[in-house]
């Protein structure tokens, strides 16, 4: 027989919580369903058999709260990865281009919204290759440009303001 302990990594983990990754990651997801309960209790709904609006997020956060106290169990129960260092740079520049999007959408118009914004986006990884970026962009942008104003009829400009005067 093997000297191995029977753990992932060959050795017993000291304490409590033996995969850390998965026990803090479950524990975030029963946050974020306790804050879904909160901020679906003032909708009507779920009481009985009655439904309405708070039924769909009540029962999404009941699953997401079931789930996440699993993934923490796990973390609890077996080995796993310890936790890794977190980046900013992927999130910074989300949500750099969805600020930038937001402000851009109505004097800029779409196309130019859509494809910087995208651009943006794209400065979060360190791993994007700037050609293939660039074609990705562009073709977004052209389906943005044909799907919005024309396939859905929703009424986008897709030119800057001063191009329209």
């Amino acid at each position: 027989m093997s000297e191995t302990t029977g753990h992932a990594q060959g050795n017993p983990k000291k304490g409590l919580i033996r995969g850390p990754q998965d026990f803090w990651g479950g524990l975030a997801l029963v946050a974020l369903a306790l804050f879904a309960f909160y901020a679906s209790s003032d909708l009507p709904g779920i009481r009985g058999f009655q439904f309405g609006p708070g039924t769909a997020p009540r029962l999404f956060a009941s699953l997401l709260l079931v789930l996440g106290a699993g993934v923490a169990l796990t973390g609890l129960l077996t080995p796993g990865a310890p936790l890794e260092r977190y980046h900013l740079r992927g999130p910074f520049f989300v949500t750099l281009a969805i600020l930038s999007f937001a402000f851009t959408i109505r004097p800029l118009g779409l196309i130019i919204a859509a494809f910087s914004s995208f651009m943006i986006a794209a400065f979060g990884s360190t791993e994007q290759r700037w050609g293939q970026t660039l074609i990705v962009g562009i073709a977004i942008t052209a389906f943005c440009c044909f799907l919005f104003p024309y396939a859905l009829g929703l009424p986008f400009q897709l030119q800057p303001r001063f191009m329209l005067q």
